[in-house]
């Protein structure tokens, strides 16, 4: 779908299971924003899931990418298997030299070369000394082999003389549960390894015992037992699933975070771009950045300011250049409106290429008259040369139009070199202007010219050195400003061979003075931006011009000063990303690309070394930060305490194959099971708020949000687990243990007392639920785990120390070979597993701080985004009425899309200082005339202010000239507003002229308020303003540098009105006065007079009103001109 993309809101994080779109910036081909579709769907290759759990991206392309994305996230928690390997290797060497003898070297010698294999491939994986295709294709498999040999060599070397069933189950178990949380490889492979692994070691075991006690051998028993095993592994399996799906899950959020980032950062670059774009081409970037920064400035440091900012700049030893086409008259005659707006913005387009092309800075349109600088902002020793070979260019490029359209049009050409003081004033409607008196002479060097010619002054022929020649010029005899100021003119005389000192038009288009053009005029056209198709044949592209340009004027100097990106190698690195997309929206091998580059650009950068945290509790230090990750809602707590429910009923069902008479098993399933479900319930209440009464909800939320509550429910899903798990062995002991005497006899067949290591491996189960909880701090996971540790060692060294020793010695009847007791061996397995597990927890609790951490940049991005929007819209309003910048902005334009829009009941004033001349100076006194600047600067910011009151609601400032004001009503395409609009037809005439009225209203109020700042100032300021009504057309000229305006016989009337006006009063026409005259409006007849190109025209003087300004709305407001009726 297209977008605007400067004033629309940005896509925002989707949820993992629905739908994720990203617009791409603007095709060239096609003009909007193209969108690209991410689905999350549930389907895929992981058949060992139920179909709701089957996550995929598409398209596939998308799939790869994420599962190399998921690779890499998990090579550190490959690091952790290997430390979980390694410390099995270092129990098994403590278990071996606790009760050494010969028969132990063996395994001594399995286990110590399995640690250092072990250490070799930590090295080897931390600093990445592996090839990357080895890593990622071979390694996996490689330390899976290595622990499962490891298994059975602890297996085979110390059990093999008196094997029993249950030998390393828990080890089992517990590398089987660890392949699922660490291992980088997809969830089909990781099921089938961890499948064969347990078929394996079931089928080792039952074969192994079954041949070593054929005599003895019980098959019901050892069915029970392996039974157990199954149980235990199907467990460890169902869980060990379940976390994968967990972290797949939320590693596609982050995945998808990700991708938004990069989204973010694109929309980011390309609205920075399109600010720039927009803001150089109306102003000079020196005046740009100072707007950006008073922009950024906090309100109340604006308050404090005395005057209204003015942004003017005092420029020395540059030249003017105005040029006029002589015969606009009758060109504007031999063709309709539209056709001339087309034609005026193809020849502008043609003087702004130009202008490009010979570092001038287009100053202004007006009318038909186009002026710009040269040596503005940076000095330039050859400006008076460049801007005669831009005159030189513009009577070349004339003749072009006048072949065109068969008529007599020609350009004149006026230049002079010396001052100006550059800038903007007001507040509303920036644009770039200069005054001085030396851009009045410069001005009336045009006027006194002579058509396709380059008229120039006498200090503008002192900084030629020679270059032209020249012929006299005689501007005296057509100009009497020229003849009162006595100044000595010049004709240039076409070149006919190149210039001496080697300066011809190549070179000034590629070279200045300093070696480098400056960066006035971007000429790259990125992302799209509008081509001239107005080259004729005689000025051809120059490609390598423009690329040349670019590089030697952009990347160096003029990166670095954007106030917006302050690293400049950053800024870079995403306008790369930028300009590489635009090409990826037709090609997702691309994207994805970008997208892997953004990954790694992420993954690269340590955000916790960034973020203070403290090393031990991993906590932020910032109290605010650690506050916000504490309250981050997690959507996999429900899962998390499934997982328990799931521990419990694997438990159970472990236990009843050991002792199905044991009723203290049934009591503690039923009782835990159903506890269980009550916290999971409420844990998945938030989750979805719709299936649960609403008190639930508010309870569940209240305890995802508050961290105290959260770990209390966690401690409740766990110590339920342990406490089933320890009345379950106490009670075993109580049933089937002799207290008599301190002696226990023998277990009965099929007790619980039998085989009593498999409690221990309850134990261990209770630990993997442990490590399932989302949203629990490491230290209350320790905290946990501690108790269960505790607790189980406590039950296995004191209960049950009889049990566990006559388990012993029947063992130890069949077997000659010395083993460490199994009380301590069990309690050391829960140990070491207990360590293993917490560091696992620090390292998940890392990985979910970074994630936040990386969530927190995508919102702060978002963020700059929606403040860029803000000062985008803010600094577009201020240079274009909002409904153009809307067409503007809201699509990549070309020259045949040109804005342009007829009015036909459209009110137009014209207001100037005409005194404003004899105050302005260029003394000492006055800086240069800036101080008589910044007083115009004032009057016209409080003229602006006006507008912002809701009666002035439909009133638009077109532009300022000098020290005259422009501005038009009706010219919004807003039913809403007492503006133009396409329903007319159903509108009173006073309806449909209210607008004009309101203008009228204006006008007063700017006499009202220029009257006030005379007395503050003690000066003598009248305005002379004149009005008028009827049909105009508005329209954007020039398609690098858009100046809106309004043009038609409407507008000149309104300028001759205010021209041949009286200071003090405001002059309109009679049918103006007809109607605003029903508005009750005063006037004086002033009678008929001579207006240039219209002749004798009846005028009268708006005097005020006679009653209150009545509104459509039915409000009204008294102005300070305004009489009250009393009567």
């Amino acid at each position: 779908m297209p977008r605007n993309r400067a004033f629309s809101e940005p896509e925002c994080s989707a949820e993992y299971s629905a739908d994720y779109s990203v617009s791409l910036p603007s095709d060239p081909e096609h003009g909007v924003g193209r969108t690209h579709e991410v689905t999350v769907r549930s389907s895929g290759p992981c058949l060992c899931l139920p179909r709701f759990m089957r996550l995929t991206f598409a398209p596939e392309s998308l799939e790869n990418l994420y599962q190399t994305y998921f690779r890499r996230q998990r090579h550190e928690t490959l690091l952790v298997l290997v430390v979980f390997a390694a410390l099995f290797d270092c129990y098994v060497l403590v278990m071996c030299a606790v009760v050494y003898t010969a028969d132990k070297l063996a395994p001594v010698l399995a286990a110590a070369a399995g640690l250092a294999a072990h250490v070799l491939l930590f090295i080897l994986c931390k600093y990445r000394l592996l090839p990357e295709r080895v890593a990622r294709r071979f390694l996996p498999y490689v330390l899976w082999v290595l622990i499962l040999a490891q298994i059975f060599c602890y297996l085979g070397l110390n059990f093999s003389r008196s094997p029993e069933a249950s030998d390393t189950v828990g080890w089992q178990a517990f590398f089987v549960f660890s392949f699922f949380i660490t291992l980088p490889l997809r969830l089909a492979p990781i099921v089938l390894i961890t499948a064969v692994s347990c078929g394996v070691h079931t089928l080792v075991l039952g074969v192994t015992v079954a041949q070593q006690r054929q005599d003895t051998l019980d098959e019901g028993t050892l069915l029970r037992q392996i039974l157990s095993n199954v149980a235990i592994y199907l467990c460890a399996i169902t869980v060990g699933t379940m976390s994968y799906y967990m972290a797949d899950r939320k590693h596609r959020k982050a995945f998808l975070e990700a991708r938004q980032s990069l989204e973010v950062k694109l929309n980011l670059e390309e609205q920075s771009q399109q600010q720039e774009r927009l803001m150089l081409s109306i102003l000079p970037k020196h005046v740009a950045d100072e707007m950006l920064k008073d922009m950024k400035k906090d309100p109340s440091q604006k308050e404090m300011q005395q005057f209204n900012t003015m942004y003017m700049y005092r420029h020395e030893n540059v030249s003017i250049l105005f040029a006029d086409i002589v015969g606009f008259t009758q060109l504007s005659s031999s063709c309709s409106a539209q056709e001339l707006v087309k034609l005026l913005n193809e020849l502008f387009a043609r003087f702004d290429k130009l202008a490009a092309k010979y570092h001038q800075l287009r100053i202004k349109i007006l009318g038909d008259c186009y002026y710009c600088i040269c040596g503005l902002p940076e000095y330039r020793e050859d400006h008076a040369v460049c801007s005669i070979m831009m005159g030189l260019a513009m009577v070349e490029a004339i003749s072009y139009v006048r072949e065109k359209t068969k008529t007599a049009v020609d350009m004149r050409v006026g230049v002079h070199s010396g001052t100006v003081l550059g800038g903007v004033l007001g507040q509303k409607r920036w644009q770039y202007d200069v005054w001085s008196t030396d851009v009045t002479v410069a001005n009336k060097m045009e006027a006194g010219g002579i058509p396709g010619r380059v008229h120039i002054s006498q200090s503008t022929m002192d900084c030629l050195k020679g270059e032209f020649e020249v012929e006299p010029g005689e501007g005296g005899s057509r100009c009497e400003y020229l003849k009162e100021k006595g100044i000595v003119t010049y004709l240039i005389v076409v070149p006919k061979q190149p210039l001496r000192n080697g300066i011809n038009g190549v070179k000034l288009s590629l070279t200045s003075s300093h070696g480098g053009s400056p960066p006035l005029v971007n000429t790259k056209e990125r992302n799209g931006s509008l081509s001239l198709a107005c080259a004729s044949p005689e000025e051809p592209e120059e490609p390598d011009a423009r690329v040349r340009g670019a590089l030697e004027s952009g990347e160096e100097d003029g990166e670095a000063v954007n106030p917006s990106f302050p690293n400049p190698r950053r800024r870079l690195r995403l306008r790369d990303l930028a300009e590489r997309v635009i090409d990826a929206s037709q090609n997702e091998q691309e994207l994805n690309k970008l997208l892997n580059e953004a990954l790694l650009e992420r993954e690269s950068v340590q955000a916790l070394k960034g973020k203070s945290t403290f090393r031990l509790s991993m906590r932020f230090i910032d109290p605010e930060m650690e506050t916000r990750y504490s309250v981050e809602k997690e959507k996999q707590s429900g899962a998390a305490f499934s997982c328990s429910c799931v521990v419990l009923f694997f438990t159970a069902l472990v236990e009843v194959f050991i002792d199905p008479w044991l009723v203290a098993n049934y009591v503690t399933f039923v009782v835990g099971e159903i506890l269980l479900l009550i916290l999971t319930l409420c844990s998945l209440a938030a989750i979805f708020p719709r299936v649960f009464p609403k008190k639930l909800v508010a309870f569940s939320t209240w305890i995802d949000r508050t961290r105290w509550a959260r770990n209390t429910w966690a401690m409740a899903a766990i110590v339920i687990v342990t406490v089933a798990d320890i009345v379950d062995m106490l009670s075993c002991r109580h049933d089937h243990g002799g207290m008599g005497n301190g002696t226990v006899g023998p277990p009965q067949p099929g007790s619980c007392g039998e085989q009593p290591k498999y409690y221990s491996y309850i134990a261990l189960l209770a630990l993997v639920a442990t490590i399932m909880l989302v949203q629990v701090s490491h230290m209350v996971k320790l905290t946990l785990m501690v108790l269960i540790t505790g607790a189980t060692g406590a039950v296995n060294i004191y209960a049950w120390e009889h049990i566990f020793d006559q388990y012993d010695r029947r063992r130890g009847r069949q077997s000659t070979s010395s083993l460490v007791p199994s009380k301590y061996s069990m309690t050391a397995m829960i140990f070491i597993v207990m360590l293993s597990f917490y560091y696992f927890s620090r390292h998940v609790e890392k990985l979910a701080r970074t994630l936040f951490l990386w969530k927190i940049d995508v919102h702060d991005q978002k963020e700059r985004v929606y403040e860029m929007r803000r000062w985008n819209e803010a600094l577009v309003t201020n240079m274009l009425p909002e409904h153009v910048a809307r067409h503007f902005l809201g699509s990549k334009k070309r020259d045949e899309e040109l804005y342009s829009q007829s009015y036909d009941e459209i009110g137009v004033m014209f207001a100037s200082l005409p005194n404003f001349a004899d105050f302005y100076t260029e003394e000492s006194i006055n800086n240069g005339g800036i101080e008589c600047l910044r007083f115009l600067n004032e009057i016209i910011s409080d003229f602006d202010a006006l507008l912002d009151e809701p009666q002035f609601r439909c009133i638009t400032k077109i532009k300022t000239i000098g020290s005259t004001y422009m501005a038009a009503s009706g010219v919004t395409p807003d039913a809403n507003t007492n503006g133009y609009s396409t329903k007319k037809e159903t509108l009173s005439d006073k309806e449909r002229w209210q607008h004009l009225a309101d203008l009228a209203d204006f006008a007063l109020a700017m006499k009202v308020t220029l009257m006030n700042i005379n007395y503050q100032s003690f000066n003598n300021f009248m305005l002379r303003i004149g009005m008028n009504k009827g049909a105009v057309l508005a329209g954007v000229i020039g398609a690098r540098k858009p100046h809106y305006d309004i043009w038609g016989n409407t507008v000149n009337v309104a300028s001759r009105m205010e021209s041949t006006g009286v200071m003090g009063n405001i002059q309109v026409v009679e049918e103006t006065h007809l109607i605003l005259k029903e508005y009750g409006f005063r006037f004086v007849r002033r009678g008929a007079i001579y207006v240039k190109g219209k002749g004798e025209l009846l005028t009268f003087f708006l005097k005020g009103r006679e009653k209150q300004g009545s509104f459509v709305n039915g409000s009204s407001v008294t102005l300070p001109h305004q009489v009250v009726d009393s009567s």
